[in-house]
């Protein structure tokens, strides 16, 4: 993204609120806003989650839920404002998301994505995420999941 106003931050509980007026605007199953804000505060019951939000000149653009149990990190929820779409918000916030499951020593990433979400799914695959799976009749409405992976670990050296 090439607008140096946008930043990525930690959320706190304060930020439940406008976390859960974007998942109304972005996903037909949206999280509470107390549920955001137990997660922004880090009482996820034992697994390492963090919210990330991203702002464009002090506005809510896009928000993650991160969680990481050992080696294993998943991206639980991405979304973007409809007036951010296609501005990069979506890779920034992809981008902090991987930086943060590294440094938790998370050695792969996986997230589940609509089928039909196709803006999502060349996001993911230009990131360099891999299908590895499919859940059939996964969300309410019936759609199936993808489940995709990115290893973030290289693979070993052959002989080493």
């Amino acid at each position: 993204m090439s607008d140096p106003a946008a930043v990525v931050r930690r959320a706190g509980p304060d930020d439940a609120l406008l976390l859960s007026d974007l998942e109304s605007e972005a996903f037909p199953d949206p999280w509470r806003a107390a549920h955001l804000a137990e997660l922004a505060a880090g009482t996820g019951g034992g697994v390492t989650t963090e919210v990330l939000r991203a702002d464009v000149d002090g506005d809510l653009a896009g928000h993650a839920v991160l969680s990481v149990v050992f080696e294993v990190a998943e991206l639980q929820r991405i979304a973007v404002a409809r007036a951010y779409q296609r501005t990069g918000v979506g890779r920034l916030l992809l981008d902090a998301v991987r930086e943060r499951a590294v440094a938790a020593g998370a050695e792969r990433l996986l997230l589940e994505v609509r089928e039909d979400n196709l803006p999502a799914l060349r996001l993911y695959a230009s990131a360099g995420f891999v299908e590895i799976d499919r859940r059939a009749r996964y969300y309410a409405d019936g759609t199936t999941a993808v489940v995709l992976q990115l290893d973030l670990v290289p693979p070993a050296e052959p002989g080493g």
